[in-house]
């Protein structure tokens, strides 16, 4: 039994299905298939049931498979630690995103980051909060940019920027002739992101409000809801790096009596060996995003 193996019996097991499964680890089928009996026999037990249409996990390899998984990501944490320890800032950094900042922050740090960080390849991962707490503890990400502090002390993070929220209006709307916008005025007819999204609870929570109202549009994106609140649908909350967008589809934007915030924050784990390398991204982003962050605090 070798680690080689062990990942064959993963993939296997994650497709269902030999050919993909050889694919993915880039070898040829038949060579997958040859150590996979070989597996078996060292094993003395019957890993997968084959059949022209499907390839499913056996019981006793269902039982099998959550050591196989840790044995293989024990093994990856050695390879990585000895890299890091030869260049933390080199190789791969594997980086979730939240939606809502994606599409704004991505293209004013890729830039920066590519000219301070050559070594350093940037595999960004968009989805929300919940999944990448997901992945980022299943190590299948390295670190993750979310706007809320995670849980847990296995989890470290670092603050990056603050961008405040702004009420976003239809152009025919009534609060449009108010300087500010009290937050709890937004009430009545609020649009707001889908469950998960953490923009969703931030928006509730600063409208005084427990959920949603009955009916109301529940949008999967931030997207959606700049072009509903365009077309007088109703207002929302949106954050301040999406203004460009916002003010694009002919939205009015007005900063909100409390000035509401929420702060962008680098998360990772507290056992991942490349941290220098989380370290730096992070200096970049909160140096290119210093400017924005000092204009948000100067209209508070």
């Amino acid at each position: 039994m070798n680690l080689r193996d062990l990942r064959y019996l993963l993939a296997v097991a994650e497709h269902r299905h030999f050919g993909r499964a050889a694919e993915a680890c880039r070898v040829s089928q038949p060579t997958l298939s040859v150590q996979l009996r070989k597996l078996e026999a060292a094993l003395g037990v019957v890993l997968f049931e084959r059949s022209n249409r499907q390839v499913v996990p056996t019981p006793v390899c269902e039982q099998l498979l959550p050591h196989a998984r840790l044995a293989v990501a024990e093994a990856d944490a050695m390879a990585a630690l000895a890299r890091a320890a030869a260049d933390p800032l080199r190789g791969t950094l594997r980086l979730g995103i939240i939606p809502t900042l994606g599409p704004h922050l991505l293209p004013l740090v890729f830039g920066p980051l590519r000219e301070a960080l050559p070594g350093l390849e940037l595999e960004p991962w968009e989805d929300i909060t919940p999944a990448l707490l997901d992945r980022l503890r299943g190590h299948d990400l390295d670190a993750a940019i979310l706007a809320t502090e995670p849980d847990g002390t296995d989890l470290l993070s670092l603050p990056l920027f603050t961008e405040p929220f702004l009420a976003a209006l239809p152009p025919e709307h009534a609060l449009t002739g108010r300087a500010r916008v009290a937050e709890e005025e937004l009430a009545p007819d609020v649009l707001v992101l889908a469950d998960g999204h953490c923009l969703r609870d931030q928006a509730l929570a600063a409208c005084g409000l427990a959920g949603p109202r009955g009916g109301s549009l529940r949008a999967s994106s931030l997207a959606t809801l700049i072009n509903m609140v365009a077309a007088g649908y109703g207002t929302t909350l949106i954050p301040g790096l999406a203004a460009g967008a916002a003010q694009d589809a002919g939205i009015v934007l007005r900063p909100l009596k409390r000035g509401v915030s929420r702060t962008a924050r680098i998360v990772w784990r507290a056992a991942f060996p490349r941290r220098a390398a989380v370290e730096a991204v992070a200096r970049v982003i909160a140096e290119r995003l210093r400017p924005f962050s000092a204009a948000a605090e100067a209209a508070a």
